[in-house]
């Protein structure tokens, strides 16, 4: 009866997504936060529909679904632009790798400990597992008719390539984040984080190789046939997660590495219309997540948290990110405009679901952690899609004036 009723949920939802395509990228909503209310509105919370544990209680599913959803999502990533145009943003996506994104999560640490009154440990573990950008909330702002005539190219570019490969290699800091707050020594944090990053980065780039080689050499000699690239991408994408997993390896970072390597060594990065296509279609694959959130949200865990709640939401939306990509305007080479358009679109979702899962099946579930990481996706996925298309707005007439000031 459940199966049935979730799959009928989604479809129907799907279907309407699909048929407003057009529609939704200029209304203050996203495919994920439309999911998430319609989870909420079918869970326990509401209707009662579907009757499902909290995240508290069920971490260990979501964080499965999360793993699997993530590699897809980072994979459409990795193709979303041909190779020789991703390679041109290495500096700046590096430079928010490895500055934006510990000091990201130094600052979500220090508005944990300020706001919610929990210990260093607590504090570093949400620090951790919500510092990474989402790839699945940032690509509503980075994809479609909408964004591509609002938002220029490099900016998109930026954003999308970081949220694609930060979600991997965020895993460092959770791994320090379990050391602060768990048993495991600092000499273990390190020994595993180095496996997990160059492990990953070893499978990832031997499978998109090997995968690019095949589906060209296939297609060149005619015993492959030439056809849209989701399929194919999709598997590879599984593959490359399994692979890793089996050899405890970083697999969303495999992932993300995999399909780079494949953009670069097969016609993916010829295909860019079939790319879009994939792009369009990986969207579907965001709902069932999060309806299923928004029927496991821990409503009673979220009161608990106290009045210091709705401070630790503002202080994740607006100081978690904002005042970082700020300080590296100049850096990072962007004008005003861009870097409050990169400081605030810098959404928490999936990837932190995935974390928050999985230091609570290392240290077991903290009510505390999963409560206000869930609270900071649901506040993110809300916020970030209600103003994903003002933002777009803002941000062309702001390139306006700019233009006519200096016309």
């Amino acid at each position: 009866m459940f199966v049935d009723i979730f799959l009928t949920t989604v479809g129907a939802l799907a279907l309407l997504v699909a048929a407003f395509s057009a529609f939704i990228p200029r209304l203050p909503l996203s495919g994920p936060l439309v999911a998430l209310a319609v989870g909420v509105l079918i869970g326990p919370a509401v209707l009662g529909v579907i009757d499902l544990p909290t995240v508290v209680e069920g971490h260990r599913e979501v964080h499965e679904i999360s793993r699997v959803l993530l590699a897809v999502s980072v994979m459409a990533v990795a193709l979303r632009y041909p190779f020789r145009t991703a390679r041109t943003r290495l500096k700046p996506v590096l430079l928010l790798l490895a500055v934006a994104m510990p000091v990201m999560a130094l600052c979500t640490a220090g508005v944990s400990a300020a706001f919610l009154g929990v210990g260093l440990g607590t504090a570093a573990l949400l620090g951790a597992a919500l510092c990474p950008t989402d790839p699945v909330l940032a690509s509503s702002v980075v994809t479609g008719g909408p964004a591509e005539r609002s938002i220029p190219a490099r900016t998109r570019q930026v954003l999308s390539l970081e949220s694609g490969s930060n979600d991997g290699l965020a895993l460092p800091l959770v791994l320090v984040a379990l050391a602060v707050a768990g048993p495991m020594s600092g000499a273990e944090a390190l020994g595993e984080s180095l496996w997990q990053v160059f492990g990953a980065l070893a499978v990832g780039a031997l499978l998109g190789w090997a995968a690019g080689r095949a589906v060209r050499r296939g297609e060149d000699t005619g015993s492959m046939e030439s056809g849209p690239l989701l399929v194919f991408t999709l598997l590879l994408a599984l593959f490359t997660l399994g692979v890793a997993g089996l050899l405890h390896a970083d697999g969303v970072l495999a992932v993300f590495v995999s399909g780079l390597v494949f953009n670069a060594t097969s016609p993916a990065g010829e295909r860019m219309d079939e790319n879009k296509v994939d792009e369009a279609v990986n969207r579907f694959v965001v709902l069932p997540l999060f309806v299923v959130l928004g029927a496991m949200l821990p409503w009673t865990q979220w009161r608990e948290l106290g009045p210091g709640a709705v401070l630790f939401v503002l202080g994740v939306l607006l100081l978690r990110r904002l005042p970082v990509l700020l300080l590296l305007k100049r850096p990072l080479a962007l004008r005003w405009r861009d870097a409050v358009f990169l400081g605030w679109f810098g959404p928490v979702g999936v990837s932190a679901l995935l974390y928050l899962t999985m230091e609570a099946h290392r240290l077991g579930a903290d009510p505390v952690v999963l409560a206000a990481g869930t609270l900071a996706v649901a506040a993110s996925t809300l916020a970030h899609g209600v103003s994903s298309s003002a933002g777009r707005v803002w941000y062309r007439k702001a390139a306006e004036r700019e233009k006519e000031a200096h016309g």
